[in-house]
């Protein structure tokens, strides 16, 4: 496997022991709702993985196995979205992890994120290669039902919420709302789901840069100062570990653009 970029910030403060790590769980895992982990090596991934250790992590992750997997998926998804230079490489991880999740979704058909990461890696897979493609290949219902499985699974699950209200308003914004009907989306559901995620994790800067661009695809103009303080607040956000530190980096270029 070719060696992936080096997460490019500071994680000093992101470095968890058992221990700390434990203490820090809910908080870290507001957005995906994980369990705490029964086998140490699963811990010890996760550890990793908050640290920016993304390859690591994934490859911890995936010799763990069972619950590992969900780390892995996680580590490599985040990686491909943030940090993979090369498009093509970036696609291809998004299918690999499509597939794995799909395959962790056989052998635990009630664990949520066995669902999440399949319509994350296929959602970002479908805006690489653009949305009305994905749409013609029927990618839109995939990332919809894997989604509404994940919340129906897990309803305090803020980033299928997340997931979910970008996937409505992107379907609107590339193809009309009279189109988007036809593939299941829907302004006012949209609008929900962001709403949703906040109030279930309502530190994440994730929630807050997404609802912002979600505001702006669905509503327009109308909506662009309360999209700006969004992303002012998700700039502000206190990152606790190296995935959150790259959501408020995003936001941070975001307003000097």
């Amino acid at each position: 496997m070719a060696k992936w970029t080096a997460f490019p910030y500071d994680n000093a403060g992101f470095n968890y022991s058992t221990a700390s790590l434990k203490k820090n769980w809910a908080r870290l895992h507001a957005g995906d709702a994980e369990p705490w982990p029964k086998d140490v090596a699963v811990v010890e991934a996760w550890i990793l993985f908050h640290a920016g250790q993304f390859q690591a992590a994934h490859e911890a992750g995936l010799d763990a196995g069972g619950a590992g997997i969900t780390v892995a998926n996680k580590a490599q998804a985040i990686y491909a979205n943030y940090l993979e230079k090369k498009e093509k490489a970036k696609l291809e991880m998004f299918l690999e992890v499509a597939e794995r999740a799909e395959a962790q979704q056989a052998e635990e058909p009630k664990n949520p994120n066995a669902w999440y990461w399949q319509a994350y890696a296929i959602g970002r897979y479908g805006q690489g290669i653009s949305v009305a493609k994905a749409l013609t290949q029927g990618l839109g219902n995939k990332v919809k039902h894997a989604l509404e499985k994940t919340i129906a699974l897990q309803p305090k699950h803020a980033d299928a919420h997340i997931a979910l209200g970008a996937f409505h308003a992107e379907v609107i914004d590339k193809v009309g709302k009279l189109l988007g009907r036809t593939q299941g989306a829907d302004s006012a559901t949209g609008l929900k789901m962001f709403e949703q995620a906040l109030k279930l994790n309502a530190t994440s800067a994730i929630a807050m840069i997404e609802r912002a661009n979600g505001l702006v695809m669905l509503e327009g103009d109308k909506r662009l100062k309360e999209a700006e303080a969004l992303y002012t607040d998700a700039a502000a956000c206190l990152p606790l570990d190296a995935m959150e530190c790259l959501d408020v980096e995003q936001a941070r270029e975001e307003l000097e653009d």
